[in-house]
């Protein structure tokens, strides 16, 4: 379904959200807390001072849409059905675009202990649908009284993993919103990505469809390093994404529009930055921000909200 048409909720809520001073998110659903991008993590999140929910997607070879930060199942997280672990030297092998969503089902994604986030709580979980996600959070929403949520929905695809994992861009947006407006939320949704290809279809498309472009500095070096994993890939196709080397002009020439949020990794930030996109008329959302003195630091910056592994941060 495109062009969609937008309903005067849609105008008001759209309007609520450009109009509020500071947008706390909670990254895949508070990491530091619940297992990441988990309905648990999400409903955890809805308890506490998040204005909108982050999160990842992946498609399944049978073309489901998932919650997944990984386009595999990472050894890093995920506990086998028999409860043994992934080896760390073979997570490639279990690729979520080569995996029906029953046999996902079978991997537990909550019971592996973090080091990097001792406070995680620790509890069987499995990857859920992005329509479970959505039923069970509008749901917990009211029954918790409290204002429904944003979503920040990031597609994770990049121009040199195309059919490796995940669909082309197309695809992966028409299966993603299908379920975006058939639930009804696409006034509540922002769509996030490195890929300007997703963003531009969504522009295209979907017009009222909130935006935010993810920006990160790539250097020679770690290009060097994105290409080790894929072999036969040109590396035309590893430069098609923004990589910061030339701020926030370079990365804009990456699309043919202005998305409503900039969104780059935290270290990039400077009130300089923050100037040149209010006065293209995006907002500045960057990631991922996990201490209250740095989000203090950023907030005397001028930015209009963060991405936050631990929402405790906005207490």
């Amino acid at each position: 379904m495109k062009n969609v048409f937008l309903t005067g909720a849609f105008v008001i809520l759209a309007q609520w959200f450009s109009s509020q001073s500071f947008d706390n998110q909670a990254h895949r659903g508070g990491k530091s807390l619940y297992p990441e991008n988990t309905i648990p993590a999400m409903k955890n999140a809805l308890q506490m001072n998040v204005t909108t929910l982050e999160m990842d997607l992946a498609i399944t070879k049978d073309k489901k849409v998932i919650l997944s930060h990984d386009a595999f199942l990472s050894p890093e997280l995920i506990t086998k059905p028999d409860g043994t672990y992934i080896p760390k030297d073979s997570g490639f092998y279990y690729k979520i675009y080569e995996m029906p969503y029953a046999k996902i089902q079978t991997f537990d994604v909550g019971l592996k202990k973090l080091e990097r986030y001792p406070d995680q709580k620790k509890m069987k979980a499995q990857k859920p649908l992005l329509s479970d996600v959505i039923d069970a959070c509008e749901a917990y929403s009211r029954e918790l009284k409290r204002p429904l949520p944003f979503y920040n929905i990031e597609t994770k695809t990049r121009p040199f993993s195309d059919h490796i994992f995940h669909p082309e861009p197309e695809e992966f947006v028409e299966l993603m919103m299908k379920i975006i407006v058939k639930k009804g939320i696409q006034d509540r949704v922002i769509i996030q990505s490195f890929d300007p290809r997703t963003l531009e279809i969504i522009h295209k498309e979907y017009p009222k469809i909130m935006t935010a472009f993810l920006v990160e500095k790539v250097d020679d070096k770690k290009m060097a390093q994105q290409q080790t994993h894929f072999e036969n890939i040109p590396v035309e196709k590893f430069r098609m994404y923004p990589n910061h080397l030339n701020g926030v002009a370079g990365d804009m020439k990456f699309l043919s529009f202005t998305p409503t949020i900039y969104s780059p990794e935290h270290t990039l930030v400077t009130s300089k930055l923050v100037q040149e996109c209010h006065a293209l008329g995006m907002k500045v959302i960057p990631w991922t921000v996990n201490t209250k003195e740095r989000l203090k630091e950023l907030k005397e910056m001028g930015i209009d909200g963060v991405i936050s592994d631990d929402p405790r941060i906005f207490e």
